[in-house]
């Protein structure tokens, strides 16, 4: 048999037993990974310069946002630090005036704050907020020269007020002028604060068939 055959041979039967290795063995597909990439280009950012954009669904830094009119969303319910695994969130609600109001609702957060030291950015705090005021923004530099500097307030965490919108605390009577609904349904936002009287929301009502207990008419109420 010519020696060429016989080098082709040996050189099949390695690569063989070469593959059979890198498949079949702990060792062999361990070694499989830095063969696969060792040929690859690397993807490296220069960041700062050049940081990476974040996947859309990334959960950063949190932010407190606010209606299209300027109104904060947040209503001081204190949901989020309850819900929150590591006792990272400190809320201070405070009632809203007629001739000073921050939110929709009867009452917003006086004080807001949020430990990074603690935060293990599980979004359960954003899954237990009611009105969607707590979210999750793409920032993700949070390193600081202290403990303290990681403990961000409501300032920090506010959103920037929209175009064109009054600069807080609003009243009642400019608020109810615009006709925003805040809530949607048949409540009454912001409630009435003088009177104590308060449009109570109804359910949906079904398309077909009755309801066992039929909820009477938004003019019936009032």
């Amino acid at each position: 048999m010519p020696s060429g055959v016989v080098t082709a041979l040996t050189f099949i039967v390695l690569l063989g037993l070469l593959w059979l290795f890198l498949r079949t063995t702990v060792l062999g597909r361990g070694f499989s990974v830095p063969l696969r990439t060792m040929l690859t280009r690397p993807v490296t950012h220069e960041y700062p310069e050049e940081p990476k954009p974040p996947e859309p669904r990334f959960h950063g830094r949190h932010q407190l946002n606010r209606y299209e009119d300027g109104l904060e969303k947040c209503i001081g319910c204190e949901l989020c630090a309850w819900a929150c695994p590591a006792d990272a969130i400190y809320v201070q609600g405070a009632d809203n005036t007629v001739d000073a109001r921050f939110s929709p609702g009867e009452r917003y957060a006086e004080d807001y704050q949020i430990n990074y030291n603690r935060c293990i950015f599980c979004g359960l705090c954003i899954e237990a907020c009611p009105t969607r005021a707590l979210t999750m923004i793409h920032d993700y530099e949070l390193s600081a020269d202290s403990r303290e500097d990681l403990v961000y307030t409501k300032f920090d965490l506010i959103e920037s007020l929209p175009e064109g919108a009054d600069e807080p605390p609003h009243n009642d009577r400019d608020v109810r002028a615009r006709g925003i609904d805040y809530y949607g349904g048949l409540a009454a936002s912001p409630p009435t604060l003088a009177g104590g009287d308060y449009a109570q929301a109804a359910p949906a009502r079904p398309d077909s068939g009755t309801l066992a207990n039929p909820v009477p008419d938004a003019e019936e109420e009032l």
